[in-house]
């Protein structure tokens, strides 16, 4: 019988591929401070200056490749119920050949309307070949046409797939993302009390110790290899 694997990934997953997220120690993503380029306000007072950073952004992204990590997951759906959940923006999983991913964040590949990021007639997919917004590109709507990136202090609209997702889990793998910080804390509470739980990530972990949680202290792909075996 097949398990229902779900993984929770976070910027830890991304590190061994080269593609860096907003969250590192100084605070900042490419060297622009997080409220002027991820947050709603920044958006508003600068769309150029966003939509500009997002276009050098996915530039980089499409040329990153996943990692081993990345790669292992994939290859568990070939005997096992996988989902991913991350809270990513880049496309790695996707690339790796995953099947079933739930974006928390957004996707970097994508655009939207910023009147309605999540209305689907007017989100679109960027590609290699033309991975730039022109800045004062309008969505179909007539508002301006923006990353599709939850920005600091906005709703996660994905938080609730993904926790009917993590309630069916028999098995919970936590990769590269805290568990003293939401969502990564949230979702954990929501496996079932027989689900096998899971961290791999090289920091020491504290917190969230009302689950008996399995620490690997390793990087994605080495912790992914025995997760493999361990299957």
């Amino acid at each position: 019988m097949k398990k229902k694997i779900v993984f929770l990934t976070g910027a830890g997953m991304s590190v061994e591929s080269g593609f860096k997220t907003f969250r590192g120690n100084d605070g900042l993503w490419e060297n622009y401070p997080v409220e002027k380029v991820a947050t709603h306000e920044g958006w508003e007072a600068d769309p150029t200056l966003v939509t500009n950073f997002y276009n050098s952004l996915r530039r980089k992204l499409f040329d990153a490749q996943p990692n081993e990590g990345h790669r292992l997951i994939a290859q568990l759906e070939e005997k096992h119920d996988v989902v991913v959940v991350t809270q990513n923006v880049d496309n790695l999983h996707e690339k790796a050949g995953s099947t079933n991913v739930i974006h928390l964040h957004g996707e970097l590949t994508k655009v939207c309307s910023s009147r309605d990021a999540y209305d689907s007639r007017y989100i679109r997919e960027l590609t290699a070949d033309n991975p730039e917004v022109e800045p004062g590109t309008l969505a179909g709507d007539g508002s301006l046409l923006r990353p599709f990136i939850v920005f600091f202090g906005e709703s996660v609209p994905m938080i609730e797939p993904a926790a009917r997702a993590v309630m069916e889990a028999d098995v919970m793998v936590v990769i590269g993302t805290s568990l003293n910080v939401y969502p990564a804390a949230g979702l954990l509470s929501y496996a079932p009390q027989e689900a096998e739980l899971f961290l791999i990530d090289p920091d020491e972990a504290v917190g969230n110790t009302y689950r008996h949680v399995t620490h690997l202290q390793m990087g994605a792909s080495e912790g992914m290899k025995r997760i493999v075996e361990m299957l």
